[in-house]
C-alpha cells in the first residue's frame, strides 16, 4: 500500500514537471520529493520519469498511472481536508443515546444555545432506557446510569443516581407514613421490571447514620420505564421508588412529595459515555464538554442527590 507521500509527491512532480517545484507546493525538500518517488518506482517495479538535468518527463507507464490515480487522489485529500477541519470547528452528525427522562427533561432544553454555538453539528439523538453499545451502533456518545465501561470506554459523572421513595399527597390522606424502610412493605408498591434481567428491582436504602435497610414495597403494580412510574404515582396508585432526576418535575410542583426523606438507595452515578480520549471528534467533545458545563452551572449533581433530604 503506498503512502500518500508518495503519490502527492510524484503527481505534483508531474504537474510541475520538476522536483524543486513540487517540493515547494508540498512544503518539502527536492531531496525528499525525489526519495518519495523513486520508493514510489521501485515499489510499483516501473519508472514513472524520464529524468534530465532540465526536466522531468512522463513515461508511457507514468502517464497511465497519473491518469489512473488523479480523481482517486483528489477525493483523498478532500476527505483528510474534511477530517482536518472537523478538528478544528466542530461539524456533522451528532449520533447519542440517553435515558428519557434526563434527555427530554434535562438535556433537550440545552439544544438551542449548543446549535447556536455550533451550527454545523446536526443532532440525531435516540430517548431510550437501555444500555448501548457505542461502537457496534455507531453512537458517538450516551447519557445514562449503570453501562458497563468496556475496553476503549470512558467516562463523565454528571450527577448521582439516588433513589427514593415518592408517592402522591391525595394518596398519602389518612395513611401514616412508614418510620423506615421496613414500613413499605405495608404499603402499595409501583416496582420496576429491570428490562435486562425481567426480575424486579429491589433496593437497599441507607440514611447519613450509615444504616442500611431493604426497601420492599407489595409489588401492586409493575412497569418497566421510570417515567412511567412517576405517572402511576401521581396518580395515586402506591409508592414508587425511583430516581431524584426521574421524580424531580413532579417533586418540584408537588405532584409528589417524598417519603423517608432521610433515606435513600444508590444506582451508580449518571454519567456521559464515549468511546475514547484520543483522536475524540470535534463535536464529540463539544457536547461532552457543553453538557458537563451546563449541570456543574447549573448544580445539578446537588439537586438530585438523595441525601438532601
Amino acid at each position: 500500500m503506498e503512502t500518500l507521500a508518495n503519490l502527492e509527491s510524484f503527481a505534483r512532480s508531474a504537474e510541475t514537471g520538476s522536483f524543486s517545484a513540487a517540493a515547494r507546493r508540498l512544503a518539502l525538500t527536492p531531496a525528499a520529493v525525489s526519495r518519495n518517488v523513486a520508493m514510489l518506482e521501485r515499489n510499483l517495479g516501473v519508472r514513472l520519469f524520464h529524468r534530465s538535468t532540465r526536466k522531468l518527463t512522463l513515461t508511457e507507464a507514468g502517464e497511465g498511472f497519473l491518469a489512473a490515480i488523479g480523481s482517486s487522489l483528489d477525493s483523498l485529500q478532500a476527505a483528510i481536508a474534511a477530517v482536518s477541519a472537523d478538528r478544528g470547528e466542530p461539524a456533522g452528525v451528532l449520533k447519542v443515546s440517553m435515558a428519557v427522562t434526563v434527555g427530554v427533561d434535562h438535556i433537550l432544553p440545552l439544544l438551542p444555545a449548543f446549535l447556536e454555538r455550533y451550527p454545523r453539528i446536526r443532532p440525531d439523538w435516540r430517548f431510550e432506557n437501555r444500555q448501548v453499545d457505542l461502537v457496534a451502533e455507531g453512537f458517538d456518545a450516551a447519557i445514562g446510569a449503570g453501562f458497563e465501561l468496556t475496553p476503549g470506554m470512558v467516562s463523565r459523572i454528571l450527577a448521582p443516581a439516588h433513589v427514593v421513595a415518592v408517592a402522591a399527597p391525595s394518596w398519602l390522606q389518612g395513611r401514616t407514613p412508614p418510620a423506615d424502610p421496613a414500613g413499605l412493605v405495608r404499603l402499595d408498591g409501583i416496582v420496576m421490571r429491570s428490562p435486562l434481567t425481567g426480575r424486579v428491582r429491589h433496593w437497599m436504602m441507607r440514611n447519613a447514620a450509615g444504616l442500611e435497610m431493604a426497601a420492599t414495597p407489595a409489588e401492586t403494580v409493575v412497569l418497566n420505564d421510570p417515567a412511567a412510574m412517576c405517572r402511576a404515582a401521581v396518580l395515586g396508585l402506591g409508592v414508587a421508588l425511583v430516581t431524584v432526576m426521574d421524580a424531580s418535575a413532579h417533586l418540584d410542583r408537588g405532584a409528589l412529595v417524598r417519603l423517608l426523606p432521610d433515606w435513600h438507595a444508590d444506582a451508580g452515578p449518571i454519567s456521559i459515555y464515549y468511546a475514547s480520549r484520543t483522536l475524540l471528534p470535534a463535536k464529540t467533545r463539544a457536547f461532552v464538554d457543553f453538557v458537563t458545563e451546563a449541570f456543574r452551572r447549573e448544580r445539578l449533581a446537588e439537586r438530585f442527590a438523595g441525601d438532601r433530604g
